[in-house]
Parts: structure tokens; C-alpha cells; sequence
């Protein structure tokens, strides 16, 4: 499961009157950057029990709101037992597009899982916008 951000080296290159390796570089930078910015955002988000779609989180089950109360967690839908799902969340940046994915499989999967149910890995049109808008001043 992954997010890919990408860009548009032409349009990059107009604005900053940069070429070749030096543009390369800095397009690398600010995605990455991008990314990190992308990860806080999904783990601020979804700790706040917030989906990018539409809102609030569906609440838990009863059933498993109260083996998470007997395991002495939350019951807020905020997709953390262990952490270690939102923890394994990852970047990746080259030239012309960076990726947000979790570096284990079986944390993948869980995130398929609950993506299903609370949608969380994504961004709304206002996040989008904000990325848009880190990226570009990483690039100055």
C-alpha cells in the first residue's frame, strides 16, 4: 500500500530557472520533504480518530472496544494498539516522485485492512493543497 506524490520537472524548471543535476537535486529534496510532511499529517490525523474522506472515524465495535479496554487501551478509533502499524510508515524520494508506504508486509496489510473500514491513507483536497505548498517553498 503506497501514496505517490509527484511533480512536474518542466513546469519546476520555468519557476526557478534551475537545469540538469542542480534542478535534480533540489526537485529530490523537496519531495522528500514533501513526504515526511505527508506521514505527519496521516499520523496527526488519524491519532485525532479523523479519516482524509469523510470525517470522523467509525467507532470501534463493542466487542472490540472492550478487549481494548481490558488491554488498557483507548477506546477512541484512533488505529493504534501497538503503534507499530502507523510506525512502519516510510518515505521514498527520487527526482520525480516520492512514495509514503510501510516498510513491513504485515503492517501493510493491516493498513489495507483499516484503510477499508477508516479510510486514513491519503489526503484530502485541502492536505493535497498543503503538500503543494511545502513542496514548493522546500524548493527555494
Amino acid at each position: 500500500m503506497e501514496i505517490s506524490v509527484g511533480s512536474n520537472a518542466k513546469e519546476i524548471a520555468k519557476r526557478l530557472g534551475k537545469k540538469g543535476k542542480e534542478l535534480s537535486a533540489s526537485v529530490k529534496m523537496a519531495l522528500s520533504i514533501t513526504a515526511q510532511v505527508g506521514v505527519s499529517i496521516i499520523e496527526d490525523r488519524t491519532s485525532q480518530s479523523q479519516g482524509y474522506k469523510d470525517g470522523a472515524f467509525k467507532p470501534y465495535s463493542y466487542a472490540y472496544r472492550l478487549f481494548r479496554s481490558k488491554k488498557k487501551r483507548g477506546t477512541k478509533p484512533d488505529l493504534q494498539f501497538t503503534g507499530q502499524m502507523l510506525g512502519s510508515m516510510t518515505t521514498k524520494a527520487n527526482g520525480k516522485q516520492a512514495e509514503i508506504f510501510f516498510s513491513r508486509a504485515t503492517e501493510s496489510k493491516k493498513a489495507a485492512m483499516n484503510n477499508k473500514t477508516r479510510p486514513f491513507f491519503g489526503f484530502s483536497r485541502k492536505e493535497q493543497q498543503r503538500l503543494s505548498e511545502v513542496f514548493f517553498k522546500a524548493l527555494k
